[in-house]
């Protein structure tokens, strides 16, 4: 695909400063070649300005005079990825319904959907206008999936889980599977049914290979825009709340409730039971056993306020040498003990 630099200033509202081009594609400023255009979000990379083959960057203004042909933008990092989205490439190239699917007589698929081979759609369904399932993609009973929902291949969506418009589920995401509930009955180990249901907002996406349980009774739901990564695991019963962002390898315990506008760092593990507040930041590898009020950000295990946890970080590294330290001292206050109680000796003698 081709375009002209004045073309996507025109379609993002940037300020083209320098020579009207054509372009091909988008890149980064140090692997871009002469027929794309790169972009600058953070100063720290501003050295690569001078050597990038870009045929344009979008920058903001303060660094637009260091690049011969330049995208003036308030916020660089936003209109780049607006950028990508006219260079997106359409998976797949299928349309309609394939003869190849398995789709029950007693699914209602809406307007223009499109179902891949080897589709699954089970009996009592509903799918929503413009929907997309590609190739493996399993959809139980009972389920009803939004308008304009794309599920990649061997997605699986489990009986009579409820997604909203507009929901990405990518390669491998599952959703409700049973919840991990299980009792000592008669000294054996027994399932507890899990007979709820797992339900998504609007604009949900869910990453590859992440599983969201579904509820003990009740649903296991996830607010509107929330994006969760791969790799990912949600236990029963919890709700999150709206454009919150959970990275990959992160795993919630059940029944723990998050706030809105929530940001979970990868391999963060947030045990069962617990409220996290809105606009939380958790950091990479926290562990957090109790709750979180609003606004805090922090990380490690336990969790800790972030200025906290960076002053523990600065000491971690000392400890061997305070251990050390203290061994002398305690060494040399046995040793001033013995003294003392000598001179005593000598005082009562």
């Amino acid at each position: 695909m081709a375009m002209l630099l004045s073309e996507l200033a025109a379609r993002l509202g940037l300020v083209l400063q320098g020579q009207d081009r054509e372009f091909r594609g988008l890149n980064s400023l140090e692997a871009a070649s002469p027929d794309e255009v790169s972009f600058l979000a953070s100063p720290k990379y501003r050295h690569h300005l001078s050597k990038t083959r870009a045929c344009a960057v979008i920058v903001a203004r303060e660094f637009a005079s260091e690049v011969s042909t330049a995208l003036i933008s308030d916020n660089p990092y936003r209109d780049f990825a607006g950028a990508a989205a006219f260079f997106v490439r359409k998976q797949g190239r299928f349309s309609g319904i394939s003869p190849q699917a398995a789709i029950h007589p007693e699914a209602e698929l809406g307007a223009d959907c499109t179902v891949h081979p080897y589709a699954h759609v089970g009996a009592g369904t509903r799918l929503g206008e413009g929907s997309v399932l590609f190739p493996g993609a399993y959809v139980g009973e009972d389920c009803v999936i939004g308008k304009g929902c794309v599920l990649y291949p061997n997605a699986v969506v489990l009986a009579g889980v409820i997604m909203g418009d507009g929901c990405v589920l990518q390669a491998g995401a599952v959703l409700g599977t049973d919840g991990f509930g299980f009792v000592v009955m008669d000294g054996a180990m027994r399932k507890i049914p899990q007979i709820g249901t797992v339900r998504l907002a609007d604009g949900v996406d869910v990453g590859a290979n992440t599983c969201i349980d579904r509820a003990t009774l009740g649903a296991t739901s996830v607010g509107r825009d929330t994006k969760i990564d791969n790799l990912v695991q949600i236990g029963h019963n919890i709700t999150v709340g709206e454009q919150c962002l959970i990275i990959s390898q992160a795993g919630i315990a059940g029944s723990t409730k998050i706030g809105d506008r929530v940001t979970i760092a990868g391999q963060a593990g947030i045990a069962g039971h617990l409220n996290i507040g809105d606009n939380v930041t958790i950091g990479p590898q926290a562990g957090v056993p109790k709750d979180i009020p609003a606004g805090v950000s922090g990380s490690g295990t336990p969790f800790m306020e972030g200025r906290t946890f960076m002053r523990s970080m600065v000491l971690a590294p000392k400890i061997p040498d305070l251990f050390r330290r203290v061994q002398q001292l305690e060494k040399e206050l046995d040793e001033l003990k013995t003294r003392i109680a000598h001179l005593a000796e000598k005082e009562e003698a």
